[in-house]
C-alpha cells in the first residue's frame, strides 16, 4: 500500500471531522443518493446491523430448462442433494452441446431470508454484483468449489438513460470542443485553460473577456516555470468570447510547426503547479512519444516480437508518470489521456498518469483525419461524451462488508488510501472497479452477507453528495447449491481486470494466460468431481458455469492476451488491457464474446436471435451485425438479395457497396428496423461504437472473422479444441 501524498486526502475540504466517513453496512439492497453527509447519517439506523439466526430457508437460484432434462436421480441422491430442488439438477456435456446460446443466459435469482429488511429490493446488477449470488458459509466450501470470490462495481454509473447525440458530419477536435462549451458540466465558477506542447511549452494568457489571447513560450524544459501569475485559466462564462475565438484559431497557431520533439513531462509538471490549489481535471491530447525533458522516453517496441509468446515491455519504463499522478491525487487533480498515434508512444508508461490519478485513457490507433473515418467518428463521439458527461470531484469510495468477510485487492484507476478506502480525484459514469473478497471466519449462524459501497463526491455544481449501493447476498451452507450461484458475467469481468493488472505490473503474459485457463479448469473440475464424472465428457450445469470456458477462450483470443502467432502492436495490446481493467461489465463481455445477429430480415414482433461466434452461422446471402464493444461490424455476404442491398445500402449490386460510406437510415422498413436495432445495442452497451461496413471480399474481412471466437485460427484453438484441452487437464 502506497502512503497518501503529503498526508492530505482532502486538501479542499474534509468530508467528515471524526474520520469515519460511512457507518457500518446495512442490509438495504438498493441504491440511494444523499445531498450531504448529515442526510446520509440520518437516513441509516444508528444501531449496527446484526444478522439474525438462520431460518430454514435454503438458497434458491437455479434456473429451469425442461428441454435438457437428464435422468440423474441416482447420482444426486447419493450426494444427498435435496431441499431446493424439486427435481434433480440438470447438466450438459459441453463437448456435445454446440450452441450454448440456445440454453439461455438468465440472471441468477437472489433470494434473501424474510428476516432481512426489504428482502425483495436489490441493487441493480449493472452497478454492483458479486461473482456468486450467494456467499459460501465457510472457507472450506469456497476452497472446494474453486470459484473466484469478488465484486464488480460501477459506482457513478448513469442511472437514467442518456440521450445519444448524433453527429451527421466529421468534425475536428476544436469544433467539437467549441460546440460543447454550453454542455460542459458545472456552473458559473467553472475555469478553463489551454497549454500546448512541442519542444517547448506554450501558455495562453486571456487578458480581456473579448480580446485576443497572448501566447507565452517557455523553452527551458528542465526548469519549467509559469510566465505570468494570472490569466492562464479563466472563468468560462466571463471569457466566453475570447475562449471561442481561441479555439477557432488554434489550428492556425501550429500550421507551420515542424518540430518532432515533445516535452510532455515538463508541461504536466507545470500544469499541476498551476491548478494545485483548486484541483480539477487535466485533459492530455498526445500523438507522439515524449522525448525531451523530464519523463522523456525511448522506443522499446520490437516489431519482430509482437507475436511472441511472452511479450516484453508491457510494464512502465520509468516511475515519473506514476509519481506525477500521486502528486496530482494529493491535489485532487485527475489526468485523462487521449492517445492518437500511428507510431509507438509507450502507453504502458504513459498510462501511469491516469491509473493513479483516477483518470481515463482513450486510444485511437492509426488516427488520421482523412484516411481512417471509423476512428475519427469514434474519437468525435467519445470526446463529445467526455466533455459533456457528469463528473464528481474530490471523491472517496469506501466499501464495507459484514463480519467474517474482508476485501483483499482492488483493480481500476484510483489510489488506495486504506484497506477499504479508495481516493478518486475525479469519478465518471464509465469507470468500473473490481474487488477480490476473502472469507476470514466461518459464517455459521449468519443468514446473509452485506456489501455497501458509499461514494462521497462533490458535484460539478459544488454540492457535496453521497451515493450508496448495497448488495445483500444469502449465505450458502450446501456445497451442491454453489454451482447455481455462480455468476459468469461478474466472474469474467473480475478475471479480466485481475489478468490485465497482473501483466501491467510486470508479470509475464504467459502467466496470466495460464491463470485464466486454470480458472476454467478448476471450476469445471470441481463440478465434474462432484457428479462423479471421469472420462470423455466435460460436464457443466445448465446455470451460468457452462459459459465460463467460452468466455475464457474469448479472453485468450482478445488482443490483450493473444500470443504465439498473431501480431499486435505494443500500444494496442496495452490499450486493450487498460480498457479491460476499467471498463464496465457490458463492454467487457462484448469485447471478449461479441454479439452476432442476422439482420437481412426482421420478423414483425421479434428482434434477431443472437448467433454463436462461428463461421458455420454465416451465409453468403446474409447481412450480419457484430457488436464487439468498441466497434460494430456490418458484414455483407457476396450473395445478398439485390432488394436487401437496395433497402440497406441504396445499391442494387454487391460490388457497388462502399466500405467508406456511413450507414444511412433510408425510407424503408428494413433500414429503419436495422437502425433502431443498432441504437438498441448502443443503449444496452452504454458507450458509442461506430458502424464499420465489411464486404465478404474485403481486406477487412479478417477483422470480422478473427472475432469469431469459436473457430480455430493459426495461433489459437477452436472452442471444441479448448474443451478437449480442459478435458485432458481434468483427467490428470
Amino acid at each position: 500500500m502506497q502512503p497518501y501524498p503529503n498526508g492530505q486526502p482532502f486538501p479542499n475540504g474534509q468530508p467528515y471531522s471524526n474520520g469515519q466517513p460511512f457507518p457500518n453496512a446495512q442490509p438495504y439492497a438498493n441504491t440511494q443518493t444523499y445531498m450531504n453527509s448529515q442526510q446520509y447519517a440520518n437516513a441509516l439506523p444508528q444501531q449496527q446491523y446484526q444478522p439474525q439466526q438462520p431460518t430454514a430457508q435454503p438458497y434458491s437460484g437455479v434456473q429451469a430448462y425442461p428441454q435438457y432434462s437428464q435422468n440423474l436421480s441416482n447420482s444426486f441422491a447419493q450426494m444427498g442433494i435435496g431441499g431446493m430442488y424439486a427435481s434433480p439438477p440438470r447438466y450438459i456435456d459441453l463437448l456435445q452441446e454446440r450452441n450454448l446460446l440456445t440454453v439461455g443466459t438468465n440472471e441468477n435469482t437472489i433470494t434473501l431470508p424474510s428476516t432481512v429488511a426489504n428482502p425483495t429490493e436489490h441493487c441493480s446488477p449493472d452497478v454492483f454484483r458479486c461473482t456468486m449470488s450467494g456467499i459460501p458459509q465457510t472457507q472450506e466450501l469456497l476452497k472446494k468449489c474453486r470459484f473466484p470470490l469478488g465484486l464488480t462495481l460501477q459506482p457513478f454509473r448513469d442511472l437514467k438513460q442518456l440521450n445519444v447525440l448524433q453527429t451527421p458530419t466529421i468534425v475536428r477536435c476544436r469544433k467539437m470542443l467549441y460546440e460543447s462549451l454550453d454542455s460542459l458540466p458545472g456552473d458559473d465558477r467553472m475555469l478553463i485553460g489551454f497549454v500546448a506542447v512541442d519542444s517547448a511549452v506554450h501558455f495562453y494568457e486571456f487578458t480581456t473577456a473579448d480580446g485576443p489571447v497572448r501566447e507565452l513560450i517557455v523553452d527551458d524544459v528542465d526548469d519549467m516555470f509559469l510566465p505570468v501569475n494570472s490569466g492562464l485559466y479563466v472563468p468560462l462564462k466571463q471569457y466566453r468570447t475570447a475562449v471561442e475565438e481561441f479555439i477557432l484559431n488554434l489550428p492556425s497557431l501550429f500550421e507551420d510547426n515542424h518540430s518532432s520533439s515533445n516535452c510532455l513531462g515538463s508541461a504536466l509538471t507545470i500544469v499541476r503547479n498551476l491548478i494545485a490549489e483548486i484541483g480539477g481535471r487535466v485533459t492530455v491530447m498526445q500523438a507522439s512519444l515524449p522525448n525531451l525533458g523530464p519523463g522523456k522516453l525511448a522506443s522499446r517496441e520490437d516489431p519482430n516480437q509482437r507475436a511472441a509468446a511472452d511479450v516484453k515491455n508491457l510494464g512502465p519504463a520509468t516511475d515519473f508518470y506514476k509519481s506525477f499522478a500521486l502528486e496530482c491525487t494529493g491535489n485532487q487533480i485527475a489526468v485523462d489521456l487521449f492517445l492518437l498515434n500511428s507510431q509507438y508512444n509507450d502507453l504502458s508508461t504513459l498510462s501511469g498518469m491516469s491509473k493513479f490519478s483516477s483518470g481515463s485513457i482513450y486510444h485511437f490507433p492509426n488516427y488520421h483525419m482523412n484516411r481512417n473515418q471509423p476512428e475519427v467518428l469514434r474519437y468525435n463521439h467519445l470526446l463529445q461524451r467526455y466533455l459533456t458527461r457528469k463528473i464528481g470531484f474530490e471523491a472517496v469510495l469506501r466499501i464495507r462488508c459484514s463480519r467474517g468477510v474482508s476485501l483483499h485487492s482492488f483493480y481500476g484507476n484510483f489510489f488506495i488510501r486504506s484497506t477499504d478506502l479508495l481516493a478518486l480525484a475525479n469519478v465518471n459514469p464509465e469507470a468500473a472497479i473490481g474487488v477480490q473478497v476473502q472469507l476470514d471466519d466461518s459464517l455459521e449462524g449468519t443468514n446473509c452477507v452485506c456489501f455497501q459501497a458509499a461514494l462521497l463526491y462533490t458535484s460539478s455544481r459544488g454540492d457535496r453528495r453521497i451515493r450508496v449501493h448495497t448488495l445483500c447476498l444469502p449465505v450458502i451452507s450446501e456445497f451442491s447449491h454453489l454451482f447455481s450461484a455462480f455468476d459468469v458475467k461478474s466472474t469474467v469481468s473480475l478475471l479480466a481486470k485481475m489478468a490485465s493488472d497482473r501483466v501491467m505490473s510486470g508479470n509475464v503474459l504467459s502467466d496470466s494466460r495460464e491463470a485464466l485457463i486454470n480458472a476454467a479448469v478448476d471450476a469445471l473440475g470441481c463440478y465434474n468431481r462432484s457428479v462423479g464424472q471421469s472420462g470423455n465428457a466435460v460436464l457443466a450445469p445448465l446455470g451460468q458455469l457452462r459459459l465460463l470456458p467460452l468466455y475464457i477462450l474469448g479472453l485468450l483470443k482478445h488482443s490483450a492476451f493473444v500470443a504465439g502467432g498473431r501480431s499486435v502492436k505494443l500500444d494496442s495490446r496495452v490499450a486493450a488491457m487498460v480498457m479491460l481493467k476499467n471498463a464496465p461489465l457490458e463492454v467487457i463481455l462484448l469485447e471478449i464474446y461479441p454479439a452476432l445477429y442476422p439482420v437481412h430480415y426482421f420478423t414483425d414482433s421479434e428482434e434477431p436471435q443472437q448467433l454463436a461466434l462461428t463461421y458455420e452461422k454465416i451465409s453468403r446471402d446474409g447481412v450480419y451485425v457484430m457488436d464487439a464493444g468498441t466497434f460494430v461490424y456490418l458484414y455483407v455476404g457476396s450473395g445478398v438479395n439485390p432488394t436487401v442491398l437496395n433497402d440497406i445500402f441504396g445499391v442494387d449490386h454487391f460490388a457497388r457497396i462502399s466500405e467508406d460510406d456511413s450507414l444511412e437510415c433510408r425510407d424503408n422498413v428494413l433500414s429503419q428496423r436495422l437502425h433502431e436495432f443498432i441504437r438498441s445495442l448502443e443503449r444496452h452497451r452504454g458507450v458509442y461504437a461506430p458502424v464499420i461496413i465489411i464486404r465478404e471480399d474485403s481486406p477487412l474481412r479478417e477483422t470480422f472473422t478473427r472475432r469469431l471466437v469459436e473457430d480455430r485460427t493459426e495461433s489459437s484453438h477452436s472452442y471444441i479444441e479448448f474443451l478437449h484441452h480442459i478435458k485432458n487437464e481434468l483427467s490428470r
